[in-house]
């Protein structure tokens, strides 16, 4: 699939609401700061899109990195539905989507009964310490987590930074935190 479908499947989320107004292609370019932040993932990387909605960034990581399993996962049926339609379409065999709460994979991760993820990214998740946090409960040892730097330009806070164990490298937009 080229970049005119995966456009023309953000604006279908975008008409059923899945997001708000705003040019795609804003949107997209905003999403693609996610893939250069993070860069190319390993062979055998998981990742995980909390929250993926309609799609941003998690279609367009997909689209950029097609060896690398990634999971998209929202609690709303609609919006899965609606994936997991998108992803058919699109050709996305190594994406695959959930509908459940994010707290559910969570506690699957901590009894080992689901692997951590590699790179867990979120756009739009929900407040921005409470996304870092849900996060990093994901994480690989080695992992990365992006996350749309906070709208109100508010930066993040040194301390919880510590708390968690983590470092950071602000990009344009997105902000990558380590271990």
């Amino acid at each position: 699939m080229d970049d005119e479908h995966l456009l023309e499947t953000l604006r279908e989320a975008q008409r059923f609401g899945f997001f708000g107004p705003g040019p795609i292609d804003s949107a997209a370019a905003h999403s693609r700061r996610f893939v250069e932040a993070l860069g190319q993932p390993g062979p055998a990387a998981r990742v995980v899109d909390l929250g993926s909605g309609g799609g941003l960034p998690g279609l367009v990581m997909a689209a950029a990195w097609r060896q690398t399993e990634i999971l998209l996962i929202d609690r709303r049926q609609k919006r899965t539905d609606f994936l997991t339609r998108a992803v058919t379409r699109l050709g996305y065999g190594h994406v695959t989507v959930r509908c459940a709460d994010v707290a559910d994979l969570v506690a699957e991760v901590a009894s080992a009964a689901a692997a951590p993820f590699d790179i867990v990214t979120a756009r739009g998740f929900g407040p921005p310490e409470d996304t870092l946090r849900t996060a990093v409960k994901l994480l690989s040892a080695t992992g990365q987590v992006a996350i749309s730097e906070p709208p109100d330009g508010r930066d993040w806070r040194p301390d919880l930074l510590a708390e968690l164990g983590l470092h950071s490298v602000r990009y344009p937009a997105v902000r990558v935190f380590r271990r």
